[in-house]
């Protein structure tokens, strides 16, 4: 007998038996589901970090007080108790800079409602104080109009960016270059619009406006206040040296005793990479262990599904052996039969667990994933699955008597 014909008759065991099989089929299903959804899920959210990445340059280096992602085992009551950095220190640090340039402030000074003549928008939009650099450093485009100037903001003039959504909630068919809105009830002249960057994590990037951080430290003072200072390395290739600076002046400027510890975090797309890697890193392992617990729960009730049909099938085994088959042809029977069993259960576990990771791909708006290696081990695992716990049940059918086999009732 070939193989052909030993799998056309698992096959045919398979469709004589469609509710035990079915059952078989789900559990094998539920264990590779469970790794591949989980893996899916985790390989989008971490596509979808990388892409917005590109939110900082490559060259981009913000400082601040706290650490960019936050994971367990940090103390966060010493971050907390940390000194502000202040606009005062990043003017300092531009001051002294060599290896650095475009030194600029990310703070948000208030979130209100923006109005223009009979519009106004929702009271979520972020009130932020920047300098020339704003736009560089955090990846936007100027659609309309213009960037702000050195004068603008050492004049500290009343004057705003907005982002897409702004301009897309009070400008409805109105050029909004030169005309006049309110936030918090103060008037600022609009000289610019940003093109739409759209959500991270379904917060959008473009409901905003910016303003000279000057022009906010007048409105809303800049005592007790804690910023960001972002900063360009001279290029990608001293980015390096341009940390070390920036550590070295930091030190100076907030008086950092030698031997102590910095009492700053320095934060580039490197590093935010390496902490959101070792995060998700931790997901993959705990996807791969609850689908490793399912896969095992799966493989014993196959196994006893199998014993099962061994024994209902008693009497259809001794009629094998009596017309002359061998222990050989029966063992890869019913083992081919909890092989195509599993391998069936792990293909329909990892079109389901594809399409419910890349659900949140499409939640996200991100481009849909295929963890092509994962999907690889998962169909490996269900075949051998298939084989493990098939062995024992195609061996204890082998070795029936086919006399008394036949005598079963």
């Amino acid at each position: 007998m070939n193989i052909i014909e030993v799998f056309r008759q698992a096959v045919d065991s398979i469709r004589a038996n469609k509710l035990r099989s079915s059952l078989t089929l789900l559990a094998i299903a539920v264990g590779v589901f469970a790794v591949i959804g989980s893996n899916t899920a985790v390989l989008v959210l971490d596509t979808y970090f990388k892409e917005t990445l590109t939110i900082m340059g490559g060259n981009v280096i913000t400082v601040q007080k706290r650490p960019g992602i936050r994971m367990g085992g940090g103390n966060w009551q010493e971050f907390r108790n940390r000194k502000d950095i202040t606009f005062a220190q990043m003017e300092q640090l531009s001051e002294r800079g060599q290896d650095i340039e475009n030194v600029g402030p990310q703070e948000n000074f208030q979130v209100t409602k923006v109005q223009f003549a009979e519009n106004t928008t929702e009271p979520n939009v972020a009130v932020r104080g920047g300098n020339e650099y704003f736009v560089l450093h955090n990846a936007y485009n100027i659609e309309m109009g213009r960037n702000f100037t050195p004068e603008d903001v050492q004049n500290g003039r009343n004057m705003v960016i907005i982002g897409h959504d702004i301009f897309r909630d009070l400008f409805d068919g109105v050029d909004p270059i030169n005309k006049e809105i309110r936030v918090d009830g103060r008037p600022y002249q609009v000289i610019g619009v940003t093109e739409s960057k759209g959500a991270i994590f379904g917060n959008s990037q473009d409901r905003f406006v910016v303003a000279p951080y000057t022009t906010m430290l007048n409105v809303y003072g800049g005592t007790r206040r804690d910023i960001a200072i972002q900063v360009s390395a001279k290029s990608i290739d001293n980015i390096d040296d341009a940390i070390d600076e920036i550590t070295g002046l930091m030190r100076l400027i907030r008086k950092v005793e030698p031997g102590d510890a910095n009492d700053f975090e320095i934060v580039t797309n490197e590093s935010l990479g390496s902490a959101f890697d070792q995060f998700t890193g931790v997901l993959y392992i705990i996807g791969f262990v609850v689908g490793g617990i399912s896969l095992l729960g799966a493989g014993i009730g196959v196994m006893n599904i199998m014993l099962v049909s061994v024994t209902e099938r008693t009497r259809e085994i001794g009629t094998r052996k009596a017309l002359g088959a061998n222990q050989q042809i029966i063992v890869l029977q019913f083992l081919a039969e909890a092989i195509l069993v599993s391998v069936i259960g792990g293909f329909m576990g990892t079109i389901m667990g594809l399409a419910v990771g890349n659900g949140m791909a499409v939640i996200m708006s991100s481009p849909a994933v295929f963890p092509v290696q994962w999907m690889i081990l998962a169909l490996v695992v269900s075949v051998l699955v298939g084989i493990l716990s098939g062995w024992y049940p195609a061996r204890q059918a082998a070795k029936l008597d086919p006399i008394e086999a036949l005598r079963y009732e």
